[in-house]
């Protein structure tokens, strides 16, 4: 990864330029009141750059420029210029002044020639209008009128001068003989880089076929910049640089909301769902299910009230509408009341930084909270690793610097020998949650399984869960396991029902054990309770027993006694003991 810049200190009055992410990596613009030297090739962009700095000055800074122009008219000049919305022809009124100063194609030289002339007409009309901004553009072409460098040299310093002396900030542009950096110093012009305060060079190059464009400070006297190269492109109002990632963006506010992914049992598996303004990456194999989970996700967030985009690199828009309508994800109704935007990357030509900053530019347009790029692997076609990496880098700092949900697919190539988290973007390290879909093959079928590999900062599931789509929506099954092993499908399936009917049978045969039971314990409580009466009998038995028994006894020795009486029997004389003499 890049390291990790330090905020681009702002040590001295800057202008801006208007220009999206050029301000931010200068630290605010070019420098005040001194001039700057803009080097590129051919088509790299530079007047573009000048008439926007120009125009911005005059609509935004209140301060009024002049554009002298060297190589082109200024009415083709402006022409060109319609095409981005900056409305020159209302600026020329007041604010904007262009002179024509081409040389005429028949001219023939003789004697000395100089700068003077012209800048003194400049003079008058500087003060006329409180001119604060110049650009000097093609300077290279009135330089090569020059006879020797000597002359060239002493025609620079004199504009330099002259810049210097009226307060102004001044921009020289110049051809560069090529796209190489290395080769611009040795120009004829390559002293003017040590005279200004501030270089900045463009260079436009084609890599595999693909066409990228840079632009590096090469210098700024007096503040701190970022040195290193940004990639940029023409948009549709003007230039547009996509700047490193700041310390401002790295300090960016952190949320603890939860955001729901569009599918319930999945915000389940994550702990409530993914944090706002996180990464998230789904990577799978072709047919896994990424789009859906993506156009789920992008349904929830519509349904919540969020303003969304889904940039497809594979389908156009109605397309994805129709496809996801099949699994019961509506974003008709979304697209129709303006909370969903649908994109087609494939109206999107160029390199990786190219597809990075149209679809910030999107974003930003369509005011959106939530984004979803569905593949992201379709940039590393576009370019070498290192800057599609890159790109990922700063599309992932600037979606958290702006609190932006971003959701990200990766398509893994099926017959690739590399891993899932080896793909070329590598923006698995950069992802706050990684969400990986595969095939499980089991008795000639091929299902769908979900694991969620890792989540920043909450608690998730460590299962593999079946994703079941169906025209009823989307949805995951609790994860089912036998001998050790997930089942998904058909085996699934059988070995459920036959488990339903092995537990219908011990179900009955638990029933008949207990009814059988129940059936024995009343013959056993009818038992005993005949035992019981039997005992009470036997008690009752002999108990009257006892009773008659010692009434017969009673009634016998009453009887003896009566017939002793009866008879006149002698009263027995109780034993007494003899006295002596």
């Amino acid at each position: 990864m890049k390291p990790i810049l330090s905020p681009v200190a702002n040590t001295g009055r800057k202008a801006p330029t208007g220009i999206v992410g050029f301000d931010e990596i200068t630290g605010g613009g070019l420098p005040h009141d001194r001039t700057t030297l803009l080097l590129g090739g051919p088509g790299s962009g530079k007047t573009i750059l000048s008439l926007q700095f120009l125009a911005h000055g005059a609509r935004h800074c209140r301060e009024p420029g002049i554009f002298v122009a060297f190589e082109e008219s200024s009415e083709r000049i402006v022409g060109n210029a319609e095409s981005f919305g900056w409305k020159l022809a209302g600026l020329r009124k007041s604010k904007l002044f262009f002179m024509d100063a081409q040389p005429m194609s028949d001219l023939v030289q003789s004697g000395d020639f100089d700068l003077s002339g012209m800048l003194a007409m400049l003079e008058a009309q500087i003060k006329k209008m409180k001119v604060r901004r110049i650009v000097f553009d093609a300077l290279d072409v009135v330089l090569a009128l020059l006879p020797d460098s000597a002359a060239k040299r002493r025609e620079v310093y004199r504009l330099h001068e002259w810049l210097l002396a009226h307060k102004l900030t001044g921009l020289i542009t110049a051809k560069a003989g090529g796209d190489e950096v290395s080769s611009i110093s040795q120009q004829t012009f390559g002293f003017m880089q040590f005279m200004v305060d501030c270089a900045v060079i463009l260079s436009h190059s084609v890599l595999n076929g693909i066409s990228q464009r840079n632009l590096r400070v090469q210098k700024y006297r007096g503040t701190s910049f970022d040195e290193n190269e940004s990639p940029f492109l023409i948009g549709a109002s003007g230039l547009e640089v996509d700047s490193t990632r700041t310390q401002t963006r790295i300090n960016a506010k952190v949320s603890t909301e939860r955001v729901s992914s569009g599918i319930a049992r999945l915000d389940t598996m994550l702990g409530g769902g993914h944090y706002r303004g996180a990464s998230i990456l789904i990577t799978g194999l072709p047919g896994t299910a990424k789009t859906t989970l993506s156009g789920a996700f992008a349904e929830a967030a519509c349904k919540r009230g969020e303003q969304t985009l889904f940039v497809s690199f594979d389908s156009d828009p109605s397309e994805v509408v129709r496809d996801l309508n099949s699994v019961g994800i509506q974003l008709a109704r979304h697209v129709k009341n303006g909370r969903l935007r649908l994109a087609s990357a494939r109206t999107i030509t160029g390199s990786a930084e190219t597809y990075l900053v149209r679809i910030k530019t999107l974003a930003t347009e369509h005011k959106a909270r939530c984004l979803v790029i569905d593949p992201m692997s379709t940039w590393s076609k576009s370019g070498n690793d290192s800057n599609t990496h890159s790109v990922a880098e700063r599309l992932t700092d600037w979606s958290k610097a702006n609190g932006i949900t971003l959701v990200c697919t990766s398509l893994l190539d099926e017959l690739s020998s590399r891993s899932a988290g080896d793909a070329s973007l590598q923006i698995s390290t950069l992802a706050d949650t990684w969400i990986h879909l595969n095939y499980l093959m089991q008795a000639g079928e091929r299902n769908r399984g979900l694991s969620i590999i890792k989540s920043r900062g909450t608690a998730h599931s460590n299962q593999v869960r079946e994703l079941i789509l169906s025209d009823s929506g989307v949805t995951l099954a609790d994860t089912y396991t036998a001998g050790g092993e997930v089942l998904m499908g058909t085996m699934r399936w059988e070995k459920e029902g036959a488990e339903r009917v092995e537990t219908e049978v011990a179900e009955v045969a638990a029933k008949l054990k207990r009814v059988r039971l129940d059936a024995e314990e009343a013959e056993l409580e009818v038992r005993a309770k005949a035992v019981q009466v039997e005992l009470v009998a036997k008690q009752v038995e002999k108990a009257l027993l006892v009773r008659t028994t010692e009434s017969l006894e009673g009634a016998l020795s009453r009887g003896r006694s009566r017939m002793r009486e009866l008879r006149g029997a002698d009263v027995a004389i109780p034993n007494r003991r003899a006295r002596s003499p």
